[in-house]
């Protein structure tokens, strides 16, 4: 059986009232054996704060820990502003078609 990407749909504001809600269900889909990584929709994201920002990079920390993939999949031209600003685009793998071998949404 191959391993195929969870996807987490993420949506409205991520910031401190809900980055840690926010952050354990990415790390919970993240260390699911059945998942190979992660794609963090971000098409319905309206604004990220600090808070959402840590959850994301803490995400992100954990997914390589593991050796599994994360990506963030349409990030709107606003939010992409701000891990420009942050540098986080290169940390980041960001796509704006969703990969392949994707399962269903969790």
């Amino acid at each position: 059986m191959t391993k195929s990407l969870a996807i987490v749909q993420a949506q409205g504001s991520l910031n401190a009232s809900n980055a840690h809600a926010f952050h354990s269900s990415l790390i919970q889909q993240i260390q699911s054996d059945l998942a190979s990584g992660l794609v963090v929709d971000m098409s319905q994201v309206e604004s990220l704060d600090s808070a959402g920002l840590i959850a994301l990079v803490s995400a992100l920390k954990q997914a390589r820990q593991l050796q599994k993939r994360l990506c963030l999949f349409s990030v709107p031209p606003a939010i992409r502003i701000l891990f420009e600003l942050t540098q986080l685009d290169r940390a980041f793998e960001m796509v704006d078609e969703l990969p392949q071998s994707l399962p269903m949404a969790a």
